[in-house]
This record gives structure tokens, sequence and C-alpha cells, in this order.
């Protein structure tokens, strides 16, 4: 094996999507030396990359911003922070203005001549946030997934080590404070950009004892046309839904038509689609703002629009959920110090509570915890001084690379098994979306012993070790969003239970959940604008 390649900074930025992006931009801009490390090529990974999105972007004005805050409430069972969402609309504001006014990014324009700037398509955005973060000085190291967190003697964060895939070489990087803008966990669904979206983030953070929260919310499904990748559900608001001899599908098209349609599919019927609802205007809009959306059915000669087609769900789960890493403060720190958390990979409860915030909220959400991450992390360096890089560290890395079983103990089995293994018993829809408890009762006992084997004995070294990481992140996000399912008796948000199917008022509170070996979650208080709503 070449040898181990080292790098000091003031922030190590882990991820490659918008939220690591604006994180890595602002720290520069706050006077940090920093380093992003990205699984795949920054500016073209993850599920932002691949596609478009909208923006929760909103006019300054009192009455537009309180229809905004108020959309989303009751869909997230009221968990959502009203302060938090004032700030996250602020600073989005003011960062898509940034991006039009440094002519940053080409807004379109509409009939009254303004720029729209409540959309972004994904590969030019990221393409120019690549351009802007390395003219800021930031370094990339492109194909470089970290594998492990590194700490000092007080336990606070310091650093990362990883793999240099196209060098051949493992990498280590010094930092004063680390961001982890990973993305979230779609468990390699195969849903369109989401396969560098391995949960990898929460396992780092939980080895040095971080929390997470909303885990429960982790039950998110997309609608795609069937054997294709495309999740972008927005456009099935147009649609009329129908079974194989053509009769209407009652109740897929409405709010809670996911699982109507898992229903069915799981009977082992065909369900079949027709965007019919959209009138010519609304067409053209679609193609302009979801290229991609119609680039497959351009191909197989299919007019969405006109003709019928068969649809499946793709399991979407913290990618289009909430939970994820707990935040701990208003620049984005974690409960550990020197760990901040944006985007994905962090709980988005904040501003939507347990309801899927979609493209938009989780766009908005992405730019501006990446904005304050990026600064307070960069604070957070500048306070530690030079010594930063003088501190003795300690790998936090775990399951993957250093079981506990002596060698030719227990069989931890290989890291492909162990995701087939995860994927049986969070992909099917009548385990993980059409939630009952004793579904997830059987389901954690299986996820359980998949992570004692895969603790015990499972180690790999050199780029195995990415596999064997990204397995035991995949093991441990299931086994933290049931365990939080379990806690959350009753139906909130998306967090639903067939055998708790009411909202119980004694239950208004978020779950903080953490733990490796043995997985814990707790209530969480609720903040003074939370008790008030």
């Amino acid at each position: 094996m070449s040898a181990q390649q080292e790098f000091a900074a003031d922030v190590l930025v882990v991820g490659g999507g918008p939220a690591a992006t604006w994180a890595a931009l602002d720290a520069a801009r706050a006077g940090a030396d920093v380093v992003l490390a990205d699984k795949g090529y920054c500016g073209t990974s993850g599920s932002t990359a691949a596609g478009g999105t909208g923006v929760w972007y909103v006019d300054p004005e009192p009455a537009l911003r309180e229809a905004a805050m108020a959309s989303r409430e009751a869909l997230g069972g009221h968990l959502a922070d009203r302060r938090w969402m004032a700030r996250v609309l602020d600073q989005t504001y003011v960062n898509m203005n940034e991006l039009a006014e440094s002519r940053s990014y080409p807004f379109p324009t509409g009939p009254d001549g303004r720029q729209l700037r409540t959309g972004l398509q994904g590969p030019e955005y990221m393409r120019r946030m690549r351009i802007r973060v390395r003219r800021a000085g930031v370094r990339i190291l492109d194909h470089s997934p970290v594998t492990e967190l590194l700490t000092a003697a007080d336990g606070s964060v310091a650093g990362a080590a990883g793999q240099r895939r196209q060098a051949g070489h493992p990498f280590l990087v010094r930092a004063g404070a680390v961001v982890l803008a990973t993305g979230g966990c779609a468990f390699l669904s195969k849903a369109l950009g989401t396969n560098t979206n391995t949960g990898d983030g929460a396992l780092y953070a939980a080895e040095v004892g971080a929390e997470l929260s909303g885990m429960e919310f982790s039950n998110a499904y997309g609608i795609a046309p069937e054997h294709t990748s495309v999740t972008k559900t927005a456009f099935y608001s147009y649609a009329s839904f129908s079974t194989g001899d053509g009769a209407a599908l009652e109740g897929a098209a409405s709010q809670g038509g996911r699982s109507v349609i898992a229903r069915s599919l799981l009977a082992g019927e065909k369900v079949y689609c027709r965007l019919d609802r959209a009138d010519e205007a609304a067409r053209r809009a679609m193609r302009l703002a979801q290229p991609n959306f119609f680039l497959t059915f351009d191909r197989l000669g299919i007019d969405p629009f006109t003709d019928r087609f068969a649809v499946t769900l793709l399991a979407e789960g913290t990618v289009r959920g909430t939970g994820g890493i707990r935040i701990a403060g208003d620049d984005c720190r974690t409960t550990v110090p020197g760990l901040y958390a944006a985007g994905d990979a962090a709980t988005r409860e904040e501003i939507c509570g347990g309801f899927t915030g979609g493209g938009s909220h989780n766009a908005a959400w992405a730019m501006s915890s990446g904005t304050w991450a990026g600064r307070g992390a960069a604070g957070y360096a500048r306070a530690l001084g030079p010594g930063a890089h003088r501190r003795v560290l300690a790998p936090a890395g775990r399951a993957g690379l250093r079981p506990t079983a002596a060698p030719g103990g227990r069989p931890g089995g290989d890291a492909r098994e162990i995701v087939a293994a995860v994927q049986r018993q969070v992909l099917p829809y009548d385990k993980n979306y059409l939630r009952h408890g004793d579904g997830l009762t059987g389901a954690l006992s299986v996820l359980d012993d998949t992570w004692a084997r895969l603790r015990a004995g499972l180690r790999a070294t050199g780029t195995d070790a990415v596999r064997a990481r990204q397995a035991a992140a995949l093991t441990a996000n299931a086994r933290w969003m049931y365990r939080s399912a379990l806690a959350r008796t009753e139906s909130r948000g998306m967090a639903r239970r067939l055998d708790h199917p009411g909202q119980d008022p004694a239950q208004h509170h978020r779950i903080a959940s953490g733990g490796l070996d043995e997985v814990w979650t707790r209530p969480l208080a609720r903040t003074a604008t939370e008790a008030a709503a």
C-alpha cells in the first residue's frame, strides 16, 4: 500500500453537494484554510447534481413568510421551529440573491422580466459551486471518501482519515474543525443520485458520541417510472393513476396516495400513471423545470401526458425524510466539540418537523445550514489557534475497520452480504412504509444480529474499507430508524404506525437517538417556539 498522504487545514468539509460547497465557501470567506473531501467528484455527485430542485425562496413580505411557514406545520406534526424557519428563509433569500447578483447562476426570467429564483438546475448549480469553491482557495480532494473521524485527547473532533481511490493511497487531514455534509441515507435503493448517500456521516458522528434526531421520519418513498431511477415526485400531482385493466386507482392521487400505490404493488398488481391533469402551460413549465424527468420517457418514445406508464416506489430514507445528526446551536454545531453538520446529514426537523420538505425545503436547508456550519467551524478553528494541528489524534472508526472478535472468531460476512441483509429489512413497503410494531420489532431483531456480526468480525483495509464502512453505516441508520419508530407509539408527520393510527398529544416532542452496539432513544424537550405552537 502506498504511503499515507497528510493534509492540515483549519476546516475539513466532508461531502461534495450543496451543503458541503456552501460550508467550504463560507469557511474560506471567514478566513479559514479549507479542505473539502468528496466521496465522488465534487460538483457531480449526490442527489442535487443529478437533477433540478425547487428552492424555498420567499420574498421578505410578512404575509408571504407567514404563509410559507404555516404551509407544512400541520403536516410535520407541529414539530418545526418558527425561529429556525425564519432564519432559513432569511439566509436562503440572501444566498439565492448572491447567486443571481454575482452572476454565479443563470436564473431564467419570467413573463414580467423578473428572474425566477425559486428553483435551480442541479448540474449547472453544482458545476458553478465547484468553481466558486476553488476560486475561494479551497483544496478539493475528489474521489476521496472519508472512512473515519479523528479525535483529540479531550474528545473533540480534530480531523478525518480516508482513501484516495484514484491515487490508490490513504489520506489523513488534521483540522481544527470538521463539517459533515455527507447527505442522508437512501440504502442504495437506486433512486437517482443517491448512490453516495449511504448515511456515512451519521455513523461517524455517532462514533464520537454525537446524537441524532428524528430518525423515525425516514420512511420516504419516491414515485418513479418502473425500471428507472428518477424520483421527481412533484409532477405526480398532475397524475391520474389506474390499475392494469384501466380502472381508476382510488386514492392514489391524494396526499397519502403512496400508501395506496404501495398496497397495490405488494398485492402483485401493477400501477399505471398518466400526467393528464397538466394543461399545456404546465407541460411546458415542467419540461423546463425538470428536463431529467422527461429524458427516459423521450428515449422510450413515451409521452407521459398522454400515454400510460407503469410506476414503482423507491426508498429515499433520510435523503427526503427529515432525520439526521442533531443540531445543538445556531451555527449547526453538534453535541461534540469541533464537529458540525449540514444538509441532509443533519436533521431537518427545525424547518420541516416530521414531514418531508421535498426538494425545496431541503435545498434551502442545505445552503443555509452549509453557510452557518462553515462559518461556525471557521470560528471554532480560529479560537484553537495554530496548536490545533499538533494535537495527538486517535481514530474513532470501529465497525468494519476494527472488529471486536479475535482473528478466527465469529465471521462478520462481507460488505455485500451485509448490505443485502439490511436492504431486505428497509426497502420492502410492508416493513418500512406501512409500519407496524410487530414488523418493526422483527426487522430490528435481524438488524441487531447483522450489526453484532459485522461489529465482531468484519475487517477491511484500503479501498475495501470504503465498502465495509458503507455497510456499517446502512446497518446503523436502519437500527436508529426503527428504534425511533418503535419509540413513537403514534402517527405523526410521516412516521405512521398501522397499530397506532392516531396522534397522541402527549408525544408532541422530538426523539433523540444514538449508540451503536446498544441503540438508545429518548424524548427531547420542546423549544419555547415549539411549545407556543
